[in-house]
């Protein structure tokens, strides 16, 4: 059986409800007990495989019993996992919201009755205790001067993304939009979907949605070339955004004429950034996310709340892997996973961090 099929059923396995279960002692967290903690991810994709291993590995280190769940059909899954958490006393829940705004009263619902964070993506206007995760409106920047490294001279630009009701994804745009077009640093701004920002040397040309339907983005990656032939670089915010636009581009003949530039560490990604087809990317750390959620929920359940910084933000700090560190970055990702990831894209269309 090969890698891909294995991660294929490996992530059928998590559509399907199946979570991961790391120690069995329940009851009383006097007198050792563990506490029960559940990380709950926005959807199912290989970038929350990597988290999960990080709850797993955090689940040992810090002697706690974790559940990781990954809702495969959106925000109606994700609040009946929610739900269910809750009615069968989980101590904590470290949440990445699919669309925080309308979740909010979901997540305070649930703070009123557990110890809850949000990791990934966060929800600023709930009762979370704190969010840990990068600055992504940074991010966003960074993956901005990526561009400026593609295409030096300017040109037009495509944004690619799932969706952008996720906090994560609207800050990231902005932060692209902002660094393209030499602003200063405002998180709270918002160019409007249908707008074409443009700057003395860069042209932002639209930010496209595919609602998680992988046929959907290779399609909107097809669709752009032929629209915009002078189109100089593609632009993928959620980790299955470039591999496909990377896919499109080299069935058109394409590679390389039209420039690429990521988020998150898809294989296909790497392998493009070793080949030279894909600019780079800036990766967050979903280990981390994982290990980090687990740390600190089974800290507060054990009575220390002095993990809470003062702000309420835990970061993890975003990184650009480039064609000079991509085989470092690579090699330290398959040892924390077990040596053996594929970070390929899932057989079904998946939500994505």
């Amino acid at each position: 059986m090969g890698t891909h099929t294995r991660r294929c059923i490996a992530l059928a396995l998590a559509a399907a409800g199946v979570f991961l279960l790391a120690g069995c002692d329940r009851g009383s967290k006097s007198g050792g007990a563990k506490p029960h903690v559940a990380y709950v991810t926005n959807g199912i994709d290989s970038f929350w495989v990597i988290a999960e291993a990080g709850a797993k590995a955090g689940a040992a280190k810090y002697d706690a019993e974790v559940e990781v769940h990954m809702p495969a059909q959106g925000v109606a899954d994700q609040k009946r996992i929610v739900e269910d958490l809750l009615t069968r006393g989980v101590d904590g829940i470290a949440i990445s919201p699919i669309d925080a705004e309308n979740e909010t009263g979901l997540i305070n619902e649930a703070a009123s009755r557990t110890r809850l964070i949000t990791q990934d993506s966060d929800a600023p206007k709930s009762n979370r205790l704190c969010f840990i995760g990068v600055d992504n409106y940074e991010a966003g920047r960074m993956v901005g001067k990526l561009v400026k490294e593609a295409m030096p001279a300017g040109g037009k630009v495509m944004i690619f993304v799932g969706r952008l009701e996720q906090d994560n994804a609207r800050l990231r745009r902005q932060g692209v939009i902002d660094e393209l077009l030499d602003r200063t640093n405002d998180s709270t701004r918002f160019d409007r979907v249908d707008a074409s920002p443009k700057g003395e040397k860069y042209a932002v040309i639209g930010t496209l949605t595919d609602g998680f339907d992988f046929n959907r983005a290779k399609g909107l990656a097809e669709e752009s070339m032929a629209k915009y032939p002078d189109l100089g670089c593609m632009v993928g915010l959620f980790a299955y955004n470039a591999p496909l636009c990377l896919e499109a581009l080299k069935q058109a003949g394409k590679l390389n004429k039209i420039k690429v530039v990521s988020f998150d560490e898809q294989a296909e990604t790497l392998q493009a950034i070793k080949d030279g087809t894909c600019q780079g990317t800036v990766v967050q750390n979903p280990y981390a996310y994982g290990m980090e959620s687990v740390r600190v929920l089974s800290s507060i359940v054990r009575g220390d709340n002095s993990v809470i910084p003062a702000n309420k933000f835990i970061l993890v700090p975003a990184r650009q892997i480039r064609k000079d560190n991509v085989d470092e970055f690579w090699a330290d990702l398959k040892q924390k996973v077990g040596g053996g990831t594929s970070t390929s894209k899932p057989a079904t269309a998946a939500t994505q961090p």
